[in-house]
């Protein structure tokens, strides 16, 4: 009677951890999909350049943000559909990257010139298929890390 008992609970007991494992992969899977929850303090961001495309009827918006070190470089590229005509804004200033994945941008210049009142934008940086990404905490616009665009 002991030794049915004793298999009953080995046989249950290695259901329980298959089960259990299963499930764990499964989470696991999720959370890479959502790119949330990761550990990125040993993501190394420095000389890498972030990018934002917008297309309106009108007009074409691309957005460049290139980190260097606490510094980094906000460009706005416009591209007009009808003129045919690029206008761009390069502001610089610097980045400041918190441990739990938040990076603020202050640009507090204007292609040399100090801004009254700086650009500030807020990220938070989330990571899936070894590709970052930076969410706009006000916007939640996604700006792709460049590298992966030239891949393609």
């Amino acid at each position: 009677m002991k030794k049915i008992f004793a298999v009953l609970f080995l046989i249950s007991a290695l259901g329980f951890k298959a089960q259990y494992g299963t499930i764990n992969a499964i989470l696991d899977r999720l959370e890479e999909k959502k790119g949330l929850n990761k550990n990125l303090s040993n993501v190394v961001i420095d000389d890498v350049k972030f990018v934002l495309i917008k297309d309106f009827d009108d007009h074409i918006e691309r957005n460049f943000i290139i980190i260097k070190g606490n510094l980094a470089t906000y460009v706005e590229v416009f591209d007009d559909k009808k003129t045919g005509d690029t206008s761009s804004n390069v502001f610089s200033g610097d980045v400041v990257r918190s441990k739990n994945q938040i990076l603020s941008l202050r640009a507090d210049e204007l292609e040399g010139k100090k801004l009254p009142l700086p650009i500030t934008k807020t990220f938070l940086m989330t990571q899936q298929k070894k590709i970052l990404y930076l969410i706009d905490i006000n916007t939640k616009e996604r700006w792709i890390e460049e590298r992966a665009l030239n891949k393609k």
